[in-house]
């Protein structure tokens, strides 16, 4: 393994160089779906606890021993609390409230509220959330609570609101502030209100106002756990990260042995059995740097809220071994599976595992994350409880100037990954007959040299491809966007045997196989499996073609994830997703040499085509894609989708031999064509609306019809409109429109792809390095961001980064 490591550094010679000086928003370590998937927000990987994409931590924690000295190098002990008054997500208590103001002394414990309503907690307007029902703007809750001690030390309040919030201790006022969390935040006790408590009754007063949307009421006290000091533990000196595409390569200094941590999460996107198997792998190789010999012990702790949707949650942890592994396996009590649905929520159903080799291993488990006693043996080989850790420590004995490696496998079964139209999918590994998770682990093990290679053959193909098309920093940005895009997907089979590969809209509401969603990721699947995509438009057309969705027009989605039982956005887009459809099947077809999947469904394609004639030349008022920045009336760019989309089917009705068909659609595109350029003319540039002249916008749907070869627009629209971008460029990238400052990194991909000359197209894509590398904002990168400051202003970890590969798409279709 020592050679093939060598081999790794040197294909990426200067390119990683260049990497370990550079910053990310966020470095991924395992990357599996939208419920798995771990990541380091801080360029030190012992900065910061270890995180899933929703910011919940989801604790690695690895350290190593050399000679007796402790050195820390990956994760950091989160704060931990202990329950004093336990909030709604751990008991459903009971508390007095009411909706009608209630007068001024409302926090008094003097006050007499027999008469006030009782309900149980949560209190708000989710269904899923909240136990009593809140709909109104106010609410008034009043918690009494016994304690028999007063010995807590840091005490703090447990507090989910929405929206603004007032809360009181026995009359004395702890917290204020105008806004909403939706989650669990901590707020310390004041001394001052602190001394107000006494053994005894006491009171917990709440006023939360619910301004608009959502509305959720939860408090409790907790007490702050000061975890113990190791006098021998260090920290590690980082000395590089790396990240590839499949890989993120940490170097690092442990007194005298040199490790190198390397996690690898083999997302093969042309080998879906290794695709979907739900396994990482965290490898440390460690030698000494001064020639001698050291007695070395390595630890790694995963804590079991990778099984969790929040940490209160009950645990059963297991120790076991199977096929030459040791294991450590936790998960939920309760197991309810496809039971939570939602945007910011992680899995709580199914089981994580932790397995090594089981020569010099001891595995244990700990009540809490305080990991100062994590290189001794705690006997037992169950336990439950909450938030606990999950230790592993190996020893590996003398090491010299011979490396010496250990291999980490990191794996999760969901059982039960999605529910399409009310029928369960097992994942997509779970497809062959006997198939276990343990088998999954150990052929993980036994196939690991051959998995790595074909891992750095995908790293060189990634890296080279979109090197060969624009250059250093853009190939920094393929890199960077490959492992989210693919895991912000599931890989099922439908009940009829159809390929599923069902995105999350990460932080953008949560919902399952979005239309709009798809198109922007859709170019890299498109330059390496199109199968994927297919997988991506499967369910969409089924939704269509079965009955359940009979508009004129294509869903915007399926569901909830993980619930893809029909669409649940509020809102049609009738000629986004339209358009969206078509394109991406006509991009298919182009990309495979034939329209054998659009054959299959051409009857609903004619449907959205003859729907896009009439309607999407000058589009009436109704959201696009870029829903955030609000309704549009005859949308310039929409129109374009519209104008391509049927370009699209003029070519594939000429693929399937509907000579007739495709005449009179590509004489209906070259007309709306003309009429856009009419309609859209603003002087030096081309309108945002048909009507609004004096505007601009991003005509990044345009795109298509140069790697199409459609052919409808002159050259002089590409020419104008570049040029133009190039006068509204900010430090950050360009605007998405005039509207506003801010944009769509996906998009701007996308329009520097119109660009003809490579110094324009660097011009419009390099600043999206820029962001990335300078950004404040620590998540796995955000798509839509402030172009003065770098800053995101929402969205996070989205697939939509697949659009990042739209010039390594345009290079592969050259020639096609």
């Amino acid at each position: 393994m020592k050679t093939k490591l060598i081999g790794v550094l040197v294909f990426l010679n200067f390119h990683l160089l260049f990497a370990q000086n550079s910053r990310l928003p966020a470095y991924p370590l395992i990357t599996h779906d939208p419920y798995f998937s771990i990541w380091s927000t801080t360029d030190n990987l012992t900065e910061s606890p270890t995180k899933h994409w929703t910011g919940a931590e989801h604790s690695l924690i690895g350290m190593i021993e050399v000679d007796g000295t402790v050195y820390h190098f990956l994760g950091k002990n989160g704060d931990n609390y202990e329950t004093i008054i336990p909030a709604g997500d751990e008991l459903n208590y009971e508390a007095a409230y009411t909706e009608t103001y209630p007068g001024d002394n409302w926090m008094s414990p003097d006050l007499n509220d027999s008469q006030w309503k009782k309900g149980i907690a949560p209190f708000g307007n989710n269904p899923t959330m909240s136990k009593t029902q809140w709909n109104t703007r106010d609410i008034w809750m009043r918690r009494k609570f016994i304690l028999n001690d007063l010995n807590a030390q840091a005490l703090y309040l447990k507090l989910n609101h929405d929206d603004d919030v007032e809360v009181y201790l026995n009359g004395e006022v702890v917290y204020k502030v105008k806004g909403w969390t939706n989650k669990y935040i901590y707020v310390p006790i004041s001394d001052i209100a602190k001394s107000k408590l006494k053994t005894g009754e006491n009171l917990l007063a709440i006023h939360v106002i619910n301004n608009v949307g959502g509305a959720i009421l939860d408090a409790g006290i907790v007490e702050k756990i000061i975890p113990k000091e190791n006098p021998k533990q260090q920290t590690a000196i980082q000395n590089s990260v790396k990240v590839n595409a499949t890989q993120t390569i940490y170097n690092f200094t442990c007194g005298k042995v040199d490790l190198t941590l390397t996690f690898t999460s083999p997302l093969l996107i042309n080998d879906l059995s290794v695709l979907a198997r739900p396994v990482s792998y965290i490898n440390a190789t460690m030698k000494a740097t001064d020639n001698l010999l050291h007695d070395v012990r390595i630890y790694l702790g995963a804590s079991t809220d990778i099984a969790t949707n929040t940490p209160s949650q009950e645990v059963q942890a297991t120790k076991y071994s199977a096929n030459g592994l040791a294991i450590l396996k936790a998960g939920t009590t309760s197991q309810n599976i496809l039971k939570l649905k939602g945007d910011d929520v992680r899995i709580d159903w199914g089981y994580m595992y932790v397995a090594v080799p089981k020569t010099n291993v001891l595995q244990s488990f700990a009540k809490s994350a305080d990991i100062s006693e994590a290189f001794k043996y705690i006997p037992g080989n169950n336990l439950g409880g909450k938030h606990l850790m999950l230790n592993t420590l190996v020893n590996i004995g003398k090491v010299g100037s011979t490396a010496k490696e250990q291999l980490f496998l990191i794996g999760y079964d969901d059982i039960q990954s999605i529910q399409y139209f009310h029928t369960n999918l097992s994942p997509w590994w779970r497809l062959d007959k006997g198939a276990t998770i343990e088998g999954q682990l150990a052929r993980a093990y036994k196939d690991y040299a051959v998995i790595i290679k074909k891992c750095e053959a995908i790293n060189r193909m990634i890296y080279n491809d979109a090197f060969k098309a624009g250059g250093e920093q853009y190939a920094k940005l393929c890199e960077l966007a490959y492992r989210q895009s693919i895991a912000a997907h599931k890989l099922v089979k439908s009940p009829t045997g159809e390929l599923l590969f069902l995105s999350k809209e990460n932080f953008s509401n949560g919902s399952i196989n979005t239309v709009d969603v798809t198109y922007p990721s859709a170019p890299l699947f498109l330059a390496y499996n199109p199968d994927l995509l297919k997988g991506m438009l499967n369910g969409i057309f089924y939704y269509s073609e079965s009955g359940n969705w009979t508009k004129p027009f294509a869903a915007h989605d399926l569901g909830t994830y993980p619930l893809a039982n029909g669409q649940t956005y509020g809102e049609d887009m009738p000629v986004e997703e339209c358009g969206n459809m078509i394109v991406l099947t006509a991009a298919i077809a182009r990309i495979e040499g034939n329209a054998l999947y659009a054959k299959k469904h051409w009857k609903t394609l004619s449907i959205w085509a003859d729907y896009l004639s009439k309607e999407g030349l000058d589009p009436a008022l109704q959201l696009c894609t870029d829903d955030f920045a609000g309704h549009l009336a005859r949308n310039a760019n929409l129109s374009m989708k519209a104008i391509v989309a049927l370009g699209g089917y003029a070519q594939m009705a000429e693929q399937l031999g509907e000579k007739q068909t495709a005449l009179k659609y590509r004489n209906i595109t070259k007309n709306m064509a003309s009429k856009w350029m009419e309609m859209a003319t603003d002087g030096d540039h081309y309108s945002l609306t048909f009507n609004d002249k004096g505007t601009w916008s991003q005509k990044y749907n345009l795109v298509w019809d140069k790697l199409l070869k459609m052919n409808l627009f002159p050259k002089e629209v590409y020419e104008k409109e570049v040029a133009y971008y190039l006068t509204k460029q900010n430090a950050f990238g360009l605007p998405l429109d005039s509207r506003k400052t801010y944009t769509k990194s996906d998009w701007i991909i996308w329009t520097s792809v119109l660009a003809s000359r490579p110094e324009d197209f660097k011009a419009i894509a390099e600043p999206m390095y820029k962001y990335a590398t300078q950004t404040i904002s620590r998540v796995p990168i955000s798509d839509w961001h402030e172009t003065t400051t770098g800053k995101m202003v929402g969205f996070q970890a989205r697939s939509v980064v697949g659009g990042y590969f739209m010039k390594v798409l345009e290079n592969k279709l050259k020639g096609k």
